[in-house]
């Protein structure tokens, strides 16, 4: 398989599709630097008040944690705009395309005949930076389907459109 075929693989049947706001990868990187000094300062923590104080491996087994927990940090870090560029989504009259992964390439659609419901969900740092998720929970075994990072007006209308089609395709909403 030519790799001309492997990349059209996964792209949408359209012209034309929707990507993230590149206020989403702010708010990527800002989780990035919130969760991963946390996580890497639990696991220290752990190992200080585990370890015996006389155990000789106890130096180096907390800086392998420090050194793994930069290392991550500095990975996810570098990783983030490449895979926020990776999602984007297409919507088309009887169904929608998400697309995302950067080392697992995913396509994924959607039909508005199988969604049950369309959520719209913020936390604090998108709130912040005036984003949002819109999820579509499917009849599917895989349940729901989220597009983040839209601004919150783009993430309104696309609920309201998703609704719509939903009623219009006598869709479970």
């Amino acid at each position: 398989m030519s790799p001309k075929h492997t990349v059209s693989l996964f792209e949408p049947p359209v012209d034309r599709w929707e990507r993230l706001s590149p206020k989403y990868l702010v708010v990527k990187l800002i989780g990035i630097l919130i969760w991963w000094p946390i996580l890497t300062g639990g696991a220290f923590a752990f190992v200080w008040f585990v370890t015996p104080d006389d155990w000789s491996g106890r130096r180096a087994l907390l800086t392998t944690i420090v050194v793994a927990g930069v290392l991550m940090l500095a990975w996810r870090a570098i990783r983030a705009p490449f895979a926020v560029r990776r999602w984007g989504y297409a919507e088309r009259d009887e169904d929608v395309y998400l697309t995302r992964g950067l080392l697992s390439r995913q396509l994924t659609c959607v039909p508005y005949g199988r969604m049950q419901l369309v959520e719209v969900n913020s936390g604090p740092v998108e709130r912040l930076f005036g984003l949002a998720t819109v999820s579509m929970v499917t009849a599917s075994s895989s349940g729901a389907v989220s597009i983040p990072g839209l601004d919150v007006a783009d993430a309104e209308a696309v609920r309201d459109r998703f609704i719509n089609r939903g009623k219009h395709l006598r869709a479970g909403i």
